[in-house]
């Protein structure tokens, strides 16, 4: 593996999320709410953590303290969403000025439960993007259950279909 492809895979994310993110845009209030059964209780809770795992993931990647955006974001559906485009366009630009060099190294860090682990940076890279798209797939089905039907792919395969 190389920084390329993680230099893909982190556009990929950013291009699904802002994808994902136009469509949460134009739901209303109610859908944002609504009670769901899947791993989180609403697609707003859905949001807020892919937001908070990004960011934390993100501050790990650069040795900063961890600040939990679920515990301190008090903002509009549209400014979370916002945020979320912007985390992710982080992620890309920290990826495209990492050093290749460095990407069998590993890491020390603490997850939210206090318990410190170490990973390579390519395993942590590839596991931020694969947990959002496991999430991006929830909110396609929670929104299909809210009525909300113009939705497309956001497949790995259509993102590089669309590079060639």
């Amino acid at each position: 593996m190389d920084k390329t492809y993680f230099t893909t895979l982190t556009a990929f994310n950013r291009a699904s999320t802002a994808q994902v993110s136009s469509w949460l845009r134009q739901i209303s209030d109610v859908q944002w709410q609504q009670p769901v059964v899947s791993s989180f209780s609403s697609i707003h809770e859905t949001v807020l953590h892919m937001v908070n795992a990004e960011n934390a993931w993100l501050q790990r990647l650069k040795n900063e303290t961890v600040i939990r955006v679920d515990e301190t974001f008090t903002g509009s559906r549209h400014e979370l969403l916002d945020l979320w485009e912007q985390t992710s366009q982080q992620l890309s630009d920290w990826v495209a000025g990492f050093d290749e060099t460095r990407l069998n190294l590993s890491f020390s860090y603490r997850r939210f439960n206090g318990q410190e682990y170490r990973s390579r940076y390519y395993q942590v890279l590839a596991h931020v993007v694969n947990h959002a798209t496991y999430h991006r797939g929830q909110i396609v089905t929670l929104l299909r259950q809210a009525g909300f039907t113009a939705i497309q792919s956001t497949d790995l395969i259509g993102f590089y279909r669309e590079e060639v």
